[in-house]
């Protein structure tokens, strides 16, 4: 008898998948890279390699074995890309359960600020420059709110998207910010009285101060552009201004870990997931989207269906591959690394009755789960050996262990 169990946290998984990105990758990349509609990063080139091999017998396979019974399990190795669909959800899972432990034992609210479209052509043309200047200034001005308004100094915690439902290109940051902070004279954690702001006063700073560093890197021949000089610059931006900037708030939420549950869990992801396509037709693949502009009687968006062409999905999915060595998590604030926050300031989940009880439904899935517990016996299998298969379609048999844990030992046998 034969398990065969992926390597990841199966307890998060919410439904069966029913297509996998890597196998419309397999079918038609190799003909894409042929006559590409735009230019291939290497990362790019890197997160689709990942996303083939992920969970195949190129990384790598595991056999474990009951020694009562004979039950073998088979698991096989993740890639960990950031853009893998499958590897970056568990990733999100586990960053999402560890943040709790890191953040104010206070009222949290979700904030999206969006940049307008037509700056996204300046941002294609100076990348992490402009994009990191984003994250920067869209904390700041919140920061800065709450000190100059409250004395306060509040915990945030910023995640990059750059896609929109249709996987084009829309740039904005999904902020979790705690609804109060830290007295910057009395050293206490205060929480702020009712959730009114003034969004326009918000809207107007931040166009404000994001503008004033795009004008810097232009003065100092920083910015690489299209304008004829600073007037005609100048007068971009003053069109641009002529509509309010996005800032959302949802309302504030109480508990860190709900918090965490209803925003972190989506927000640090892939672009796509493979939950939402529906189909896989040859050359074509269709996934659902929300569309925000049509809303139902009860005011949620409405779900439609996109059937794109391979040679088209892959520009727009790829699109939005960070960048080598770029963040899309940021913390500001009291989240800050270099940051030392009271312990009695902090979220205690032990102390939350809710949290407990879901903590230990989680725990029970993850035995149940567990692919080393037999079934039969209930007793911990014993690791066998591991298997890879070579770029030649030979196989090689590992029976050390700690030969996974090097990396440069692992990826010599990346096809």
């Amino acid at each position: 008898m034969c398990k065969i169990q992926p390597h990841n946290d199966i307890e998060y998984l919410p439904i069966e998948k029913k297509y996998r990105l890597a196998d419309f990758f397999d079918a038609h990349w190799d003909n894409y890279i042929q006559a590409p509609k735009r230019f291939i990063r290497e990362e790019e080139y890197k997160a689709v390699g990942a996303m083939r091999v992920c969970r195949t017998e190129v990384l790598g396979v595991e056999k474990y074995v009951c020694e009562d019974c004979g039950e073998v399990s088979e698991v096989y190795h993740s890639c960990k890309n950031r853009f893998c669909p499958t590897c970056s959800w568990n990733d999100t899972m586990k960053w999402a359960d560890k943040l709790k432990y890191r953040m104010f034992d206070l009222k949290h609210r979700h904030v999206v600020i969006t940049l307008p479209h037509q700056i996204n052509s300046l941002i294609k043309l100076n990348k992490e420059k402009i994009l990191n200047i984003f994250m920067r200034t869209s904390s700041e001005v919140f920061k800065n709110w709450m000190l100059n308004k409250y004395n306060l100094k509040p915990g945030i915690i910023s995640v990059l998207h750059t896609f929109g439902e249709k996987k084009n290109y829309h740039v904005h940051t999904h902020q979790i910010i705690s609804w109060g902070g830290i007295n910057t004279l009395t050293k206490q954690l205060e929480e702020i009285k009712g959730e009114y702001v003034d969004y326009k006063f918000l809207q107007k700073k931040f166009r404000i101060i994001f503008e004033q560093e795009l004008v810097n890197l232009f003065d100092n021949k920083e910015l690489k552009h299209n304008f004829n000089n600073r007037i005609s610059f100048l007068k971009f931006l003053k069109q641009i201004n002529k509509k309010n900037w996005v800032i959302h708030l949802e309302p504030a939420m109480d508990i860190p870990t709900e918090v965490i549950r209803y925003i972190g869990r989506y927000s640090k992801r892939a672009c796509i997931s493979e939950y939402k396509i529906t189909d896989i037709d040859g050359e074509y693949i269709s996934f659902k989207y929300k569309d925000y502009k049509n809303k139902d009687i009860y005011g949620k968006a409405i779900e439609k269906e996109l059937k794109l062409h391979y040679s088209d999905f892959f520009p727009r999915l790829l699109q939005h591959v960070p960048f080598k060595r770029f963040r899309i998590v940021r913390y500001y604030g009291h989240y800050a690394g270099a940051s030392n926050i009271p312990k009695e300031y902090l979220y205690d989940p032990e102390q939350d009755e809710q949290e407990n009880k879901i903590e230990k439904k989680e725990n029970i899935n993850k035995v149940a789960n567990d692919f080393r517990i037999c079934e039969n016996c209930n007793k911990y299998k014993k690791y066998c050996y591991t298997i890879f298969k070579k770029s030649d379609n030979k196989f090689i048999k590992i029976q050390e262990m700690r030969l996974l844990r090097n990396n440069d030992f692992r990826e010599s046998f990346v096809a």
